[in-house]
């Protein structure tokens, strides 16, 4: 019963002497020290992988059996863990028991509390040990370790296109469904992952999370607050590599090639030109939509 009574009072006695992660339970404390000593006792008898717990190996089984045995009763949506179905059922009821103590943001799961965090404390603490890139969360770690291996374990069923992450093989399956489902409330606008929806809802929020330390600039992406700090360190980390010009932005470079590709993928509507660079485009249309109207 006292053991119990800890998850109501989110005492968590249990602490890693390693890392001083705190747990509810001793046996869960027993469990995460494996990720110290690099213990993995359970193997899957069908691939011969291995895991530091018996409940990871469960789960990882279900990927052989194609079992999802855990459903949510609102959109019959499938889980491996019943936690990640209590967690999605939070899309439902719009509960966001996490709060940051730095600035009130909500969120529905801890992690992603967790993640967010370090936006504040600039804390990034895992590194990859080939070019010493650095991440705030262990899975961005992971997947951007494909990028040294060549490892493109995400296939697509219906033209075989291989990804590194998970998530672009999901939005990549789109183009062939066509499927948007993430809505914007406010001007219905529609998306493919959700993430691109969370950004997009900042443009009615006025929200910019993101803070130059330097100028204090603000942004509403963390993409472009990187390119932002391009222009106090003078970095220019993308090059041609035909004409050794080098740009700030990996956008300018891909725009950039076109001078060497001959392409003009930027279209006019009204009379069908093409143009190299999307402003070139925009300052045509000023002048062809007065003739065309």
């Amino acid at each position: 019963m006292k053991r119990q009574q800890v998850v109501h009072t989110e005492e968590r006695p249990y602490r890693c002497d390693v890392c001083n992660n705190s747990f509810v339970k001793k046996s869960d404390l027993n469990v995460h020290h494996r990720v110290h000593t690099g213990e993995r006792s359970y193997r899957c008898d069908v691939c011969n992988k291995t895991f530091s717990n018996k409940g990871n190996l469960k789960v990882h089984q279900y990927i052989h059996t194609g079992e999802r045995p855990f459903s949510c009763d609102v959109c019959d949506k499938k889980f491996f863990r019943k936690r990640v179905l209590n967690v999605h059922q939070r899309v439902h009821t719009g509960e966001r028991p996490y709060r940051c103590d730095v600035c009130k943001k909500t969120f529905s799961n801890k992690g992603n509390l967790k993640v967010h965090q370090y936006i504040h404390t600039g804390e990034r603490p895992y590194r990859c040990d080939v070019c010493d890139k650095t991440y705030s969360i262990q899975h961005s770690l992971k997947l951007h370790q494909h990028v040294h291996t060549g490892e493109r374990p995400y296939c697509c069923d219906v033209c075989n296109k291989t990804f590194i992450h998970k998530c672009s093989l999901k939005v990549h399956r789109h183009l062939h469904t066509g499927e948007r489902p993430y809505s914007c409330e406010v001007c219905n606008k529609t998306f493919s992952i959700r993430h691109n929806l969370n950004v997009h809802e900042r443009v009615h929020t006025g929200e910019h999370p993101y803070r130059c330390d330097l100028c204090n600039k603000t942004f509403s992406q963390i993409s472009s607050l990187k390119v932002h700090q391009h222009v106090h360190t003078g970095e220019h980390p993308y090059c041609c590599d035909l004409c050794n010009k080098t740009f700030s932005h990996i956008s300018s470079l891909k725009v950039h090639q076109h001078v060497h590709t001959g392409e003009r993928p930027f279209r006019c509507d009204c009379c069908s030109k093409t143009f190299s660079y999307k402003k070139d485009l925009k300052r045509h249309l000023l002048s062809c939509r007065e003739r065309h109207p």
